[in-house]
């Protein structure tokens, strides 16, 4: 039996990897922290100028590294800062669910939200949701088995 099988989905705390915007995605989570709000701890968040330059790579590179989940905080579509960004960012998103398909990787561990930088509890809400469900899909197995010391 492997760790991954022997792991309750319940007792799993995944680790995720958020790819936000410096303008909307990041000044949403920077307002959740302002305002005292809770979200999972289990996010690593990393800031673009734009999510339009969250390139595919970027995604399956954080799959690789040991990221259970991904996903991406972008800002409302109509209202990008780089016009289009938030719009490039859905379909390399989509394009990247297609291949961990391929490979046998649940779409699903992939996710993509639009807010503005006021919607502190829109992000937190993020959080908990790709929590909740990459928390049911279990371990990536993809995830790197850390060696003890």
């Amino acid at each position: 039996m492997t760790d991954h099988e022997s792991m309750d989905h319940d007792s799993f705390e995944p680790e995720l990897t958020a790819f936000t915007c410096i303008y909307c995605g990041s000044m949403a989570g920077d307002t959740a922290g302002a305002l005292g709000l809770t979200y999972p701890a289990n996010v690593k968040m990393f800031r673009f100028p734009c999510t339009g330059k969250v390139d595919v790579e970027y995604i399956l590179k954080a799959f690789e590294e040991g990221a259970d989940g991904v996903y991406i905080v972008a800002c409302p579509i109509g209202n990008c800062h780089h016009v289009h960004g938030n719009v490039r960012a859905t379909k390399r998103l989509a394009y990247a669910r297609e291949l961990l398909e391929l490979v046998g990787l649940e779409g699903d561990r992939l996710g993509i939200y639009y807010m503005s930088g006021s919607q502190a509890h829109a992000f937190a809400n993020a959080a908990a949701q790709m929590t909740d469900r990459v928390r049911k899909l279990g371990p990536s197995p993809l995830r790197r088995v850390k060696k003890q010391t």
